[in-house]
């Protein structure tokens, strides 16, 4: 299962070369929208790296995630609902949930509900993760995963 996750999240990065002359939409400032780049690493064998620049709306029952490359090229549109939660990446792979979609690509499950409320200054505890919300006033937020393996690290640098 790891490696076809490994193998998804390397057909993004080749999608996002082969897109690299798409452009992105403007970006919005409304307080449900966030963008900037991020970065996620999994300590599982073999590890996994992903970073990316995004661009997220919405909140943690409904809402959209689109991955940028490094030449603006669309990489992925992961939209969710309450019902289900899809993947964009040159096909559509539909899954039960975001937490399945998640776990999915990167072998873990993200703590997006979570990530939601700390994106607002809020702390709320997500099981096994450590958020340090510390700099978020200067654009920066990072959160960890020591336990249940495997570790992981997600790392968000917010545009001002």
């Amino acid at each position: 299962m790891k490696r076809r996750a490994w193998l998804v999240v390397s057909s993004l990065g080749v999608g996002g070369w082969l897109s690299g002359c798409a452009t992105r939409p403007p970006r919005s400032t409304t307080s449900t929208r966030w963008a900037g780049r991020l970065s996620l690493t999994v300590v599982s064998e073999p590890a996994q790296s992903f970073s990316a620049e995004f661009d997220l709306q919405g909140n943690a029952s409904a809402g959209e995630l689109m991955l940028y490359g490094p030449l603006g090229g669309t990489l992925a549109r992961i939209t969710w609902n309450p019902s289900h939660a899809e993947l964009h990446s040159g096909s559509v792979q539909t899954f039960a949930s975001l937490d399945a979609l998640t776990q999915t690509l990167t072998g873990t499950a993200l703590p997006v509900a979570a990530l939601f409320d700390w994106l607002q200054g809020q702390a709320t505890p997500a099981a096994g993760w450590q958020a340090d919300l510390s700099r978020l006033p200067e654009g920066r937020l990072s959160a960890q995963r020591h336990n249940p393996a495997p570790s992981a690290d997600l790392r968000l640098i917010l545009e001002r």
